[in-house]
């Protein structure tokens, strides 16, 4: 995250996952709900989310969304996103 003129507490942020447990929505609208609400609460430059899903006996599954992909509104100044050591450079844009 490159902060606008709010940052994210570290315990609020806990406490606002922990809340998001309980719902029952798919893995994609889960990571979209979480980004729309950071996004709309603190207003970064830069919004970046990767969610590491492990359902018990189930498939896992890692998506990511970014603010500076175009398909998202972004200007794709930051390309840091295209070259993430230890992927495999490609995600998931909801």
């Amino acid at each position: 995250m490159y902060p606008g003129k709010k940052i994210i507490e570290l315990k609020s942020l806990k406490h606002y996952a922990f809340h998001l447990r309980d719902i029952v929505v798919s893995y994609e609208r889960l990571i979209n709900i979480f980004y729309d609400h950071l996004m709309e609460v603190y207003e970064p430059d830069r919004l970046r989310i990767e969610m590491i899903c492990n359902p018990r006996g189930g498939i896992s599954a890692k998506l990511a969304i970014d603010s500076d992909w175009s398909a998202r509104g972004g200007e794709e100044k930051y390309k840091d996103w295209m070259n993430t050591p230890g992927t495999d450079n490609w995600s998931v844009v909801m």
